[in-house]
């Protein structure tokens, strides 16, 4: 898996409206949770977080910060390792 952050318009998803506290919280202090994709040929796709997409969709009309957004992706393990963590020796 490997977190980073990816334009809002790369990631596919089913818009689902946000509740106010959603809103609030994720205007306030970021997006404090990642959202969870899979990476795909032409991009991402959301596995969990259609609200705080949709939250984050909306707040980029006030502030351009909200067009990247925080992924974890589920499916690239190209950092996996004991060679990504320093280790050239597993020490388990």
């Amino acid at each position: 898996m490997i977190n980073k952050k990816v334009p809002l318009d790369e990631i596919r998803y089913e818009y689902e409206e946000p509740s106010v506290t959603l809103l609030e919280s994720i205007r306030t202090r970021g997006m404090a949770i990642s959202v969870r994709v899979n990476e795909t040929e032409d991009g991402y796709e959301c596995v969990d977080g259609r609200k705080r997409l949709s939250a984050c969709e909306i707040l980029r009309k006030e502030d351009e910060r909200f067009a990247m957004v925080p992924v974890m992706i589920l499916n690239n393990f190209t950092k996996a390792g004991s060679a990504y963590w320093g280790n050239t020796r597993n020490r388990h």
